[in-house]
C-alpha cells in the first residue's frame, strides 16, 4: 500500500460495466456500471427490488449477467460460481448467513476448501486473523450456539480466511449493540488500510456518512449517481433513492395512559438449546403504548415474544390478555383475542412462501363467512372473495406486485413485510406484538413500517416492539427495557439515559437500579 494516496487515485479492483440482468418480466438491471477500488469502503444504496442485491450476486458468481463485462485487475473475467468469485479474491458475507450449524467455526471457515489442511495449523491461522481485525470467535464453538452477531463476525473470518480482496458486506451492524458497531467499523477501516475494497450495502443513512469513502445508489434497476460520501447528504441521497424527501421523524400522539391490555408476570421460558433464556421476566403494556424491548440478538427477546405468542411453553410465570390468562394457550386461540404477531423471521414465519399473496393475505380469516361459500355442509373459500379482499389490503397497504396470484416468494422484502403488516393489522388488533420489524428492509420500507406501527398505537393499540436497532426503539417507543441474559436491565422512558448508559445494560454492564411500571 502506497501511503498518501488519495480515493480517486486508488488501484481499480473490480470494475462491472454495463450490467444488464432481467427475469421473467422485470428487469433487475440495467446497463450498471460500479467499479471497487483498493482502499475504499463503497456503499451500495437502494430500495428493495432497485437491484443491488442481484449486481452483487453477478459479482459473486450467483448469477450471470445477458450483458455487460466484469474485469478483475483491468482483466476481463467470467465469474459462472462462487467458487471462481473466491478463486478471484471476491467474498461475499450475505444477509442470511451460509453457515452449518452444526459444525463449529473451523469446520465452517475451513469447509469447501480444495486443499490438504492440519487442523492445528488452521486453528492457529483463524486465531491470528480473529485478533489481527478485531473479529473475535471461538474456533471450537458450534455455530448453533451462536448468536447472529457471532455468526456475522464468522462469515466475514470464513472470506478473510481465503484471501480475498473485495469483501461484500449486507447490512453488517443490524444486530450489533452501540459499544460493538464503532469497532466494526473500525474492522472494516483496518481491512481497508491493508489494501482490500469493501462494498458495505446498507439502508442506514448514518452509516454511509461515517464510514463509506463512496457511495453508489440504484434505482428502478438502474444507476443513480456515485458520489463521494463526504460530499453528500443524507437528504440528497433519500431523494435519489426514492424519488421524493424522506420523513426521518415519525410524529406520536401524547401518550395516555388506558387500560392494561398484556400483562407479564415473573415468566420463564428455555431456548431451543434447553437453556434458561427468559429468566423471571415482568412488565406491562397499555392502550395506546409503545413498549420497546432493546437489546444484542440471543439475549431471550425472541423466546420472550414466542412464550407470550404461545409458540414457546413457559416454564413458570403468568402471561395475562385483557384480564384473561393466557398462559401456554395455543397461538390460534391467543390471535382471536385481539393479536396481531410480527415475527422476526418474515420469511420463515411471516409466510408461506409458495402461497399466492391472496392465500397468505386471508391465513387468518380463512374461516370468515365473506369468503366462504357452503355446499352442502362443506363451507368453502370463494376465489372471487379472496381476490378481492386482497386486492382491497394490497392497494390499501401499498403491496408493490403485479398479481394476487404471485406467490409470497416473488415480493421483495419490504412488500413482503407489508403483506404481513395488512394480513396482521387489518382485523384491527388490540396488542401488536412486532419482532425485528424493519430488520433488512430500505429506508423507505423502513418509513412506512415505522409509520403503520405508530399509527397502531395512536389508534389505542397496544404494542409489544422487540428490535435491535437501538434508534428506532428510542425515537418509537413510549417506554423501552432493555434484555440481557434473559433478563430486564433496566426500564425507561426516551431521554431519561444516555445511549452510553443504554449500551452498557445492553452489553450486561449496567443495571437500573429502579424501573418504571
Amino acid at each position: 500500500m502506497v501511503m498518501g494516496r488519495t480515493l480517486m487515485q486508488s488501484h481499480v479492483l473490480v470494475e462491472m460495466r454495463g450490467i444488464t440482468k432481467t427475469f421473467p418480466g422485470v428487469v433487475a438491471n440495467e446497463k450498471i456500471s460500479f467499479d471497487i477500488r483498493q482502499n475504499e469502503i463503497h456503499g451500495l444504496l437502494g430500495e428493495n427490488g432497485a437491484g443491488k442485491t442481484t449486481l452483487m450476486k453477478i459479482l459473486y458468481g450467483m448469477y450471470r449477467p445477458d450483458s455487460g463485462e466484469i474485469f478483475i485487475d483491468g482483466r476481463n473475467v467470467s465469474i459462472a460460481s462462487p467458487s471462481e468469485a473466491i478463486g478471484l479474491g471476491i467474498g461475499m458475507v450475505h444477509q442470511h448467513f451460509m453457515l452449518v450449524e452444526d459444525m463449529t467455526v473451523l469446520e465452517n471457515v475451513i469447509l469447501g476448501l480444495n486443499v490438504g489442511f492440519n487442523r492445528e495449523e488452521a486453528k492457529k491461522k483463524l486465531l491470528e486473523l480473529s485478533k489481527q481485525h478485531g473479529l473475535p470467535a471461538d474456533p471450537d464453538a458450534y455455530v448453533w450456539q451462536m448468536s447472529v452477531g457471532e455468526r456475522q463476525r464468522v462469515e466475514i473470518l470464513k472470506a478473510l480466511y481465503r484471501q480475498v480482496k473485495v469483501l461484500i458486506l449486507d447490512e453488517p451492524t443490524a444486530v450489533l449493540a452501540p459499544q460493538e458497531i464503532e469497532p466494526m467499523f473500525q474492522a472494516l477501516r483496518g481491512l481497508k488500510a491493508q489494501g482490500l475494497g469493501i462494498v458495505l450495502i446498507t439502508h442506514k443513512l448514518d452509516e454511509i456518512m461515517n464510514v463509506t469513502d463512496r457511495v453508489t445508489v440504484l434505482r428502478n434497476g438502474k444507476h443513480v449517481a456515485t458520489e463521494e460520501s463526504a460530499k453528500v447528504t443524507a437528504n440528497k441521497l433519500a431523494m435519489m433513492m426514492i424519488g421524493r424527501e424522506l420523513a426521518f421523524h415519525v410524529e406520536k400522539t401524547t401518550f395516555a395512559k388506558g387500560k392494561t391490555v398484556l400483562q407479564v408476570d415473573r415468566l420463564r421460558a428455555l431456548d431451543d438449546r434447553g437453556v434458561e433464556s427468559v429468566k423471571n421476566v415482568s412488565f406491562q403494556i397499555n392502550q395506546g403504548e409503545i413498549f420497546g424491548i432493546a437489546g444484542v440478538s440471543g439475549n431471550g427477546q425472541r423466546e420472550l415474544t414466542e412464550a407470550i405468542i404461545g409458540l414457546r411453553q413457559s416454564l413458570s410465570g403468568k402471561v395475562t390478555l385483557l384480564g384473561t390468562e393466557v398462559t401456554n394457550r395455543p397461538t390460534h386461540l391467543i390471535t382471536k383475542l385481539g393479536v396481531a404477531y410480527v415475527p422476526e423471521e418474515r420469511n420463515r414465519d411471516g409466510c408461506i412462501a409458495d402461497f399466492s399473496i391472496a392465500e397468505n393475505l386471508i391465513l387468518k380469516s380463512q374461516h370468515d363467512r365473506g369468503l366462504l361459500t357452503v355446499k352442502g355442509f362443506i363451507p368453502l373459500l370463494t376465489p372471487a372473495a379472496v381476490d378481492e379482499k386482497a386486492k382491497t389490503l394490497i392497494q390499501q397497504f401499498d403491496i408493490r406486485t403485479t398479481s394476487t396470484r404471485s406467490t409470497a416468494r416473488s415480493l421483495s422484502g419490504g412488500n413482503l413485510q407489508k403483506m404481513i403488516l395488512a394480513r396482521e393489522l387489518s382485523g384491527k388488533p388490540q396488542l401488536v406484538v412486532a419482532g425485528q420489524p424493519t430488520r433488512g428492509l430500505d429506508i423507505a420500507a423502513t418509513e412506512y413500517v415505522r409509520r403503520t406501527i405508530v399509527d397502531m398505537r395512536n389508534a389505542g393499540a397496544a404494542v409489544l416492539l422487540v428490535s435491535e436497532d437501538l434508534n428506532e426503539v428510542l425515537s418509537l417507543s413510549d417506554r423501552v427495557a432493555v434484555m440481557s441474559k434473559g433478563e430486564f436491565a433496566g426500564v425507561f422512558r426516551p431521554g431519561e439515559v444516555t445511549v452510553d448508559d443504554v449500551g452498557l445494560m445492553m452489553t450486561g454492564l449496567k443495571r437500573m437500579e429502579s424501573m418504571l411500571t
